[in-house]
C-alpha cells in the first residue's frame, strides 16, 4: 500500500501485478479552468479517470462544508462520485497532474478525509510517466456509470485527515497553540499582488512556504532529509503538531502537508477555506509585508 508518494517504477510494478488500482488525472489551470478538459483530451495516462477540481473536487452550492473559492463537498457526495467509477475500499488510488503536484494533492487529501489511506501522488507527475515510456492516450473523459453493483460500493471510514473552519481558526490566531503555513507565492503572501482574491495580504502570524519549494529542479519531491531540514528551519522550534496549512483556496497547500509527512513531522491539518474565505469574512484581521 502506498500512502504518500509512488514512483513511476513502483506504479508500473503495481500494474504488472494486477493489483486493484485506479489512477486519476487531476490536471487543471487555475486561471483557465476550461483547459482541464482540453489537457485531459489531448493526453493522459492510459486508463486514467479525470478528477476535475471544479466539477468533482469542489462544490458551489448549499451543500458545501466550508467557504472560499473551492469549497469541499460533503464526504457522502465525494464517495458517491467515486462509486460511479467502481472505486472500492480495496483499491490503491494514484493521483497525478502535470503542474508540479499543484492540484492532485487535493484528491490525495480528500481520499484520506474519506478514510481511504491507500492513495499516493505519482512523483514527477505525467512528465515523469512519459519520460519513462509509460503509456498515454487521448480522448475525452469517460462518462461514469450510473449503476454500480452493491459489492463495488465505496464505504466511508473514519477520517484520516482533519480540517479546521474559519470559526475554529480565528480565536487561535496569534497564540502559540497555532502555527499557520501559507503555501502561496511570496509576493501574494506579502500582499504586493493579488491576481485572484478580492483582498491582498495574509493571515496575521502566518509563515510562508510556497508549495513549489517541496520539489527539486526535475519536478520530484525533495528527499525526506532535505524536507526535514527546511521545515525545521521554517518552524524554528514550533511544535509541528500545531501546524495548520492554507493557501488561496485550500488546494495548492497540500504539497506542504505531504512534505511534512515525508519529513517525518507527522500528520497536520488543513484550512480548506484558506485566504479566499478568510479575506471575505467580516472582521478578520489582515497583515501585509
Amino acid at each position: 500500500m502506498y500512502t504518500t508518494l509512488i514512483s513511476v517504477t513502483q506504479l508500473k510494478a503495481l500494474q504488472a501485478s494486477n493489483q486493484a488500482l485506479m489512477v486519476f488525472d487531476c490536471s487543471y489551470d487555475l486561471m483557465k479552468p476550461e483547459m482541464a478538459d482540453l489537457m485531459f483530451a489531448e493526453k493522459h495516462m492510459q486508463g486514467a479517470q479525470q478528477a476535475h477540481l471544479d466539477r468533482h473536487l469542489s462544490t458551489h452550492d448549499a451543500t458545501a462544508v466550508n467557504g472560499g473559492r473551492h469549497p469541499l463537498p460533503p464526504r457522502e457526495s465525494l464517495a458517491a462520485w467515486l462509486q460511479t467509477f467502481g472505486f472500492t475500499n480495496t483499491m490503491q488510488a494514484v493521483v497525478y497532474d502535470r503542474q508540479g503536484a499543484n492540484y492532485c494533492g487535493r484528491l490525495w487529501w480528500m481520499l484520506k478525509w474519506l478514510g481511504h489511506d491507500a492513495v499516493a501522488i505519482l512523483d514527477g507527475g505525467l512528465q515523469a510517466w512519459e519520460a519513462s515510456g509509460g503509456a498515454v492516450e487521448s480522448g475525452n473523459a469517460a462518462t461514469p456509470s450510473g449503476s454500480v453493483q452493491v459489492e463495488s460500493k465505496f464505504q466511508l471510514k473514519p477520517a484520516l485527515r482533519e480540517w479546521v473552519s474559519t470559526a475554529q481558526l480565528a480565536p487561535q490566531v496569534g497564540h502559540t497553540s497555532l502555527t499557520l503555513i501559507d503555501a502561496r507565492g511570496a509576493a501574494r503572501y506579502r500582499g504586493e499582488v493579488e491576481p485572484i482574491d478580492s483582498v491582498a495580504g495574509h493571515i496575521p502570524g502566518a509563515l510562508n512556504r510556497p508549495f513549489t519549494e517541496n520539489l527539486n529542479a526535475d519536478g520530484f519531491f525533495k528527499s525526506p532529509e532535505l524536507l526535514r531540514e527546511e521545515f525545521d528551519k521554517l518552524l524554528a522550534g514550533r511544535d509541528p503538531q500545531t501546524v495548520v496549512h492554507h493557501c488561496g483556496s485550500g488546494v495548492s497547500t497540500v504539497p506542504n502537508i505531504v512534505a511534512m509527512e515525508l519529513a517525518g513531522l507527522g500528520v497536520t491539518k488543513l484550512y480548506p477555506g484558506s485566504w479566499s474565505e478568510w479575506c471575505n469574512t467580516p472582521g478578520m484581521a489582515i497583515a501585509k509585508g
